[in-house]
């Protein structure tokens, strides 16, 4: 078995989970097997002295599928 890990950032103005669920939704849109996701850091975007956005940036790791070349 062979894993391959990626970096990804979601935002969102919801919140830090919102953020991380769109990101991992959005890379399961092309990304197949989906295995593990790791939040590395949590930032966010200050307006009018309230957080206006939240930025999370993921690992996220998915199975490197076996194929056969034709």
């Amino acid at each position: 078995m062979v894993e391959k890990t990626i970096d990804l950032t979601g935002s969102s103005a919801n919140s830090i989970e919102d953020a991380v669920n769109l990101a991992v939704s959005r890379a399961a849109v092309t990304i197949d097997g989906i295995r593990r996701v790791e939040v590395t850091s949590v930032t966010g975007t200050v307006e009018n002295n309230s957080v206006a956005m939240w930025h999370v940036r993921l690992k996220v790791t998915f199975l490197i599928q076996d194929r056969l070349h034709e």
